[in-house]
């Protein structure tokens, strides 16, 4: 039987047919609607990419995209005005009052049917991923903005496995509606009821370990680094690796970054031991063990986070650790000998066990030509260690960045102490900015990382009053911002602070936390053209604190002041000398 094409995304995606779908349907659709920006991202790439790996015979890599299918906008559609659901959507309850309301709704019957004769041919642990109509476009990404369930697909009976994949469906609707994404909404030209929901199924790319699944790395790569170091430069880009499922580098936390020119050269640390600080330490895997709870709206529900001793046993560590040796105080590539494990994935960059750097680069070498543009990759690597079959690089995502060309100079006449708010030599973005009167700012002597969740929601209260007066700020803070990880820095989401203009991060003594260029809040700011200033301690212009505490006071809280200046601030960042400076 010939099965239905959508000329529009190509020969290599196919309607769903449940009739006749098998392994070798890759790429189905449910519904007329639409695939959503995430999907067409990968729709288009998917020909291209397929061809061109599967042509180099000699390759010791399989490059693919998991075997996804996408229920269209249509049934989103239908979902919600069959069950009545704008109304609670667009109020103002609580995401988990949200998330309930959605939960108890009914998905249209005709898609009912088509997921029960995909959840019968399929027992893959399952991501179900957001792809709404606006998601990954250049100018608003909504990277990170909405909610991914993932399940372990693995119940022995249908009847469960696709009732845990309704609810990861409805859970995905839900969140186009949460606190998170109408704060983001708002920052955008667009209203929330132009927004449509697709939805990815989306097998796991990973290895099943002791009842745990995950894949032996997960990556982002950047082809352009707006953070470059040593002698590297932007347009050489940057990776970010880690073990096991990416939430640990989208999520902002403690994961391998380098430069693909320049696999070999460590990120500058200012000692062995300030390295070893900033290891992964622990990572992400599918929960495939009977679960404790029942929890379908946490998004980490089917999850569990484990760390480097779980991933010694799994046998895991290979080709992606060292071990640090006391007696030498230096870093030895692999596992061979006992001592402290640092996930700096050396075995492979270093000693080129697996060409695995060759490979992303290619890719992103790819991708930009066909997108014509800077682009950021998600993608997950499966290592066969027996060599019984091919190792796997599987693409997620595809997403252009983009990338300001305006010729920016910065007066250095005009760079004196007496009217510099703060300055730096690690500054994000390009232009300038002079229409801001107002500050949010940490107060340093209550700031401590054990406060830190109490601080992000105190800094989203405040957001909350300045965005809804429609007031642009800067934000002033410590460590690094939107990191998931409380110790790391502030675990601010970007609806929280969806109302900021600039953003700020300093150092505070013997606090070194290097930025997140793979978290989707770094991606939201660079493409939102949001400045974004790190000053360390040993900048010649810091933060001016003595001038911060003579200003205006509107508002107070315990941890966050809010401050009115009599002019505005001059904020100038030259993009091609990552330089800024803030005037007061």
């Amino acid at each position: 039987m010939i099965k239905q094409t959508n000329n529009n995304y190509g020969s290599y995606v196919t309607r769903f047919n449940r009739n006749f779908y098998s392994e070798k349907d890759d790429f189905t659709y449910i519904g007329n609607g639409d695939l959503g920006g995430k999907a067409k991202g990968l729709a288009f790439i998917k020909e291209k990419i397929t061809s061109h790996y599967k042509g180099i015979k000699s390759s010791p890599f399989l490059v693919y995209i998991p075997r996804l299918t996408v229920i269209t906008t249509e049934f989103f559609t239908i979902f919600m005005e069959q069950n009545n659901l704008y109304k609670i959507a667009l109020s103002d309850l609580s995401d988990e009052r949200i998330a309930h309301h959605f939960l108890r709704a009914y998905l249209p019957s005709h898609l009912n049917g088509e997921l029960w004769a995909l959840i019968a041919k399929v027992n893959t642990p399952l991501a179900v991923r957001s792809s709404s109509l606006l998601e990954d476009s250049i100018d608003s990404p909504f990277a990170g903005i909405y909610e991914t369930k993932m399940t372990p697909n693995n119940q022995p009976d249908i009847e469960t496995r696709f009732h845990k994949l309704t609810e990861a469906i409805k859970f995905v609707y839900a969140s186009t509606f949460f606190k998170n994404a109408k704060a983001y909404m708002k920052t955008t030209s667009y209203s929330i009821r132009d927004e449509k929901m697709a939805v990815i199924i989306q097998e796991v790319v990973g290895l099943l370990h002791n009842k745990r699944y995950y894949p032996d790395i997960s990556g982002v790569a950047r082809s352009y680094n707006f953070y470059p170091f040593s002698d590297t430069r932007a347009e050489d880009g940057v990776i970010s690796l880690a073990l096991g499922l990416g939430k640990s580098i989208v999520d902002g936390g403690n994961v391998w970054t380098y430069s693909p020119e320049y696999p070999e050269v460590t990120a500058p640390y200012n000692s062995t031991k300030e390295l070893l600080n900033n290891t992964q330490l622990d990572f992400w895997a599918v929960n495939m063990k009977p679960l404790p709870e029942y929890d379908p709206i946490k998004e980490t529900e089917y999850l569990v986070k484990l760390n480097l001793q779980d991933a010694e046993y799994d046998n895991t560590l290979r080709h992606i650790a060292s071990t640090y040796n006391y007696e030498s105080d230096r870093i030895d590539i692999g596992i061979n000998s006992k001592g402290p494990r640092l996930i700096n994935f050396a075995p492979i960059l270093q000693m080129n066990l697996i060409p695995l750097n060759q490979l992303i680069k290619s890719i992103l070498k790819l991708c930009e030509e066909l997108f014509k543009a800077k682009l950021e990759i998600e993608f997950a690597f499966t290592i066969n260690a027996e060599k019984k079959e091919l190792s796997r690089f599987g693409l997620l995502q595809v997403r252009p960045m983009k990338v300001s060309n305006e010729l920016i100079e910065i007066d250095e006449s005009r760079i004196i102490k007496s009217n510099v708010l703060a300055a730096s030599n690690n500054v994000m973005g390009n232009g300038t900015i002079d229409f801001i009167s107002d500050i949010l700012y940490i107060i340093p002597k209550n700031f401590g990382l054990k406060n830190s969740k109490k601080i992000s929601n105190e800094v989203s209260a405040f957001n909350q009053k300045l965005q809804k007066n429609k007031t642009p700020y800067m934000l002033i803070g410590f460590g690094r911002w939107g990191s998931s990880d409380p110790w790391l820095g502030i675990p601010i989401t970007w609806g929280q602070i969806a109302g900021t203009s600039v953003i700020v991060e300093s150092q505070l003594p013997g606090l070194a936390i290097d930025l997140s260029q793979g978290a989707h809040f770094f991606h939201n700011i660079s493409n939102l053209g949001i400045p974004y200033f790190s000053i360390s301690n040993n900048d010649k212009f810091s933060i001016d604190w003595d001038w911060l505490e003579q200003q205006e006071v509107i508002d107070q809280g315990i941890f966050v002041k809010h401050i009115h200046l009599n002019s505005p601030l001059t904020i100038i960042v030259d993009g091609r000398k990552r330089k800024g400076v803030i005037l007061k």
